[in-house]
């Protein structure tokens, strides 16, 4: 029976060979997208676990080993706007630990860089980058320690001397291969922890995957209601229900299986663009986006056998009687207990609201779960809400067209529903993914100063001890002479709390500084966006807080401070602020300059301070727009699909309706109205329900207020949906192709 339905599914000619072309393609694309997924979720974890030897400085870590031990220093540091990652290294002995990628440590004077971070030295004038690394590079540091191509990363070979005089330095005997139980400002590996970054991963990773079965399973139907006549014929002949669910099994599955084959290559095929799709901020490496063996497995068995499932559960409203006459029956109203599931999840999303889990796992488990009921809870609640809607339409209106759309409606809402079923997933997607980043992103804020303040360089100690007892006029005039260099300013200590401040107005409300900085007012006329000296004063007092601040405040007046020039030039140097005119060339050259004068402290911009969080920021936007590009697209070919397989369905009932009379265009409006009113019915309660469960998502896990989406998101959603409403239109005219005299005819 197996052999006879193989040649049967491919014998019936080229509408039959059409056919199964068309539902292995649409299976390849969804298949092909469905494995991108989970590689590319597989690689974000991949890129994880490649950083966490970054963390091998962490004091929470406990890990021993019976070696000699390693000085370990690890520091950030920038350039025009990019983070990099740098680690001192001095070893004690020969079998001190090697960090991965680099197969010795570097002796001091040499250093290993990233390969992206060896061209952008090798690429960049050495007083902007290079003159900051000691001595010469040593090799690259090879991808097992690389989290990405693009990773700025470099090990500096250092004497135990130099290393652990500087802060946050510690002795290790051991590489980190794992989160440190706790972080205290010494975890640099930027990985998933037990933050959002899991939870929103994993949420992204199933809203992806959702809408691409979605689609998969409406592509297996394409002319289900052909293939459903051709089993009634054949049991007029005399097969049995049983050799009919055989053969619906075998075509069914048979077209599945070519697609998931041509699935597989597709997405190979895909791999190199894939990679280079920054899900996290970064793209990944090729070698990353693998596919684990159950996952393989579960996709090249699991859509055959779906489909096979499928097939055999659609032949269930078709009972073909020995005289071979098909007979539909009107399926059972859905009840209102379908709402359940759409209320249990967003009850379980409500329960975690003042009881979030401590870990990152234990947060996963408990929000993940939350989100995908609920997308599944529209799922099912989606035929009730389509027939009440229809229902409710069909109270008020008195037109041919929408009277018999909704009678229709009403009588099927599966079908209704299942045309705009991905759709609808896809809404919901987009709003709690915009939703979550969007809040996100206006709770976190954004560091870049103002068109003045970026662009200052400043070195020195903030709240710690002094930078140094003094700066060198060979450095300043070395630093003055840097083209573009506007002026420089040395702010020093004030440890005999010298003149006062009487509030500290940078920000109003504010207690007042202990002691204000003291500066000269030369030196603050070269850096005007902090404040003015008063008229005839030598030396200010400044509260130290307006040489960090985000904002210029040119017009702010400082009082004088009774101390001559000769006496500030003796007190300690808490910080130098330089202002240059914001050119790339002269702010890296004077971070060059500084770094390599000052070491132990970090030279920065005011763009820097925000510059990991902005990339972080950058990654939850680069998801919400993978999402968006995604899922919406699907949905667009899971409506195209949908509609053409409620037309091929129904050419029959349409043909006949037109025989008697029904003009062509009131047919079109019929169709046009199914598929519509349940888009716009669904849509409208799945957006509130995204929302919703945004808003208990965020209060529980971030403790924030859900923010409106920006104008943009609202014009998207409006867009996408007069794009469904454009693609639903689109297919109209295959009622003139489909609905003549020759489809009314009785088998």
């Amino acid at each position: 029976m197996i052999a006879f339905a193989l040649r049967l599914a491919v014998s019936g000619g080229r509408e039959a060979v059409a056919r199964l072309v068309m539902i292995a393609a649409a299976v390849a694309v969804g298949v092909a997208l469905l494995l991108s997924a989970f590689a590319s979720m597989n690689a974000v974890e991949r890129s994880s676990q490649r950083q966490l030897w970054l963390d091998t400085g962490a004091a929470s870590r406990t890990e021993r080993a019976s070696v000699a031990s390693l000085w370990w220093r690890p520091h950030r540091d920038y350039y025009d706007g990019s983070s990099l990652t740098e680690v001192d290294v001095a070893a004690t002995g020969p079998d001190s630990p090697v960090p991965p990628g680099l197969a010795h440590l570097p002796a001091p004077g040499e250093y290993y860089a990233s390969p992206a971070l060896a061209r952008l030295i090798r690429d960049t004038p050495a007083d902007q980058l290079g003159d900051r690394f000691p001595g010469r590079l040593a090799g690259t540091i090879g991808d097992a320690a690389l989290p990405s191509p693009n990773s700025l990363i470099a090990v500096i070979g250092r004497t135990p001397a130099q290393v652990k005089s500087e802060p946050q330095a510690r002795a290790v005997t051991t590489i980190a291969t794992a989160l440190p139980p706790t972080c205290d400002n010494s975890c640099y590996a930027e990985v998933m922890r037990g933050d959002a970054r899991t939870l929103i991963l994993s949420v992204v990773g199933g809203a992806l995957i959702f809408p691409v079965l979605i689609f998969i399973g409406t592509a297996t139907r394409l002319s289900a209601a052909t293939r459903e006549q051709r089993y009634a014929a054949m049991r007029l002949v005399g097969a049995t229900p049983r050799q009919v669910a055989v053969i619906s099994a075998v075509e069914s599955t048979l077209a599945a299986a070519a697609g998931t084959v041509a699935g597989f290559g597709l997405y190979a095929a895909l791999r190199p663009l894939v990679a280079t799709v920054s899900f996290t901020g970064q793209r990944f490496f090729l070698s990353d986006l693998t596919l684990g063996a159950w996952q393989a497995l579960a996709v090249g068995l699991g859509v055959p056998v779906a489909a096979a499932v499928a097939a055999r559960l659609a032949l269930r409203r078709v009972t073909v009687s020995p005289l071979g006459v098909t007979r539909r029956v009107t399926p059972r109203p859905p009840r209102a207990w379908r709402l359940l599931p759409l209320l249990a999840g967003l009850a379980e999303l409500a329960y975690f609201i003042g009881r979030r889990p401590v870990t990152g796992n234990g947060q996963a488990a408990a929000y993940l779960p939350g989100f995908l009921i609920v997308m599944l809870g529209l799922v099912i609640a989606g035929p009730w809400l389509t027939m009440t809607a229809a229902r409710a339409v069909a109270r008020r209106t008195r037109r041919p067209a929408a009277l018999i759309a909704v009678r229709r409606l009403a009588d099927d809402p599966k079908a209704g529903f299942r045309a705009v079923s991905g759709l609808v997933l896809a809404l919901f997607v987009t709003t709690a993914t915009v939703s979550i980043i969007g809040t996100i992103n206006h709770y976190r804020g954004t560091l870049d100063g103002d068109p003045q303040t970026r662009t200052v360089i400043e070195d020195g100690a903030f709240g710690e001890a002094p930078l140094a007892r003094g700066v060198p006029a060979r450095l300043l005039a070395e630093v003055r002479a840097i083209p573009g260099v506007r002026g420089a300013a040395v702010v020093h200590a004030n440890p005999d709390g010298i003149g006062k401040v009487a509030h500290r107005r940078v920000h109003p409300g504010d207690q007042p500084p202990d002691a204000p900085a003291l500066v000269t007012c030369s030196d603050l006329a070269q850096t005007p966006m902090v404040g003015r000296c008063p008229a005839g004063a030598s030396v200010t007092a400044v509260d130290f807080y307006a040489f960090v601040s985000l904002q210029s405040h040119p017009n702010l007046p400082w009082p004088a401070a009774p101390i001559s020039t000769a006496a500030v030039a003796k007190l300690p140097v808490q910080l130098v602020y330089v202002a240059t005119d914001g050119s790339t060339a002269s702010m890296e050259r004077v971070r060059t300059l500084l770094s390599t004068a000052y070491p132990h402290h970090q030279a920065l911009a005011v763009g820097d301070y925000g510059t990991d969080l902005q990339q972080e920021l950058a990654s939850w936007r680069q998801l919400a727009n993978v999402v968006l590009l995604t899922t919406l697209p699907i949905a667009g070919c899971s409506l195209a699909v949908s509609v053409v397989v409620g037309l091929s369905d129904r050419r029959r009932p349409f043909a006949i309706l037109r025989l008697t009379g029904a003009p062509l265009r009131l047919l079109q409006r019929v169709v046009g109205l199914e598929s519509a009113l349940p888009l716009l019915a669904v849509s409208a309660i799945a957006i509130g329900a995204a929302f919703a469960a945004s808003e208990m998502f965020l209060t529980s896990q971030m403790h924030y207020d859900l923010v409106s989406p920006d104008p943009a998101y609202y014009a998207l959603v409006a867009g996408g949906l007069a794009a469904a409403l454009g693609i639903i239109a689109s297919t109209l005219p295959l009622l003139r192709r489909i609905t003549g005299p020759e489809s009314a005819r009785n088998g």
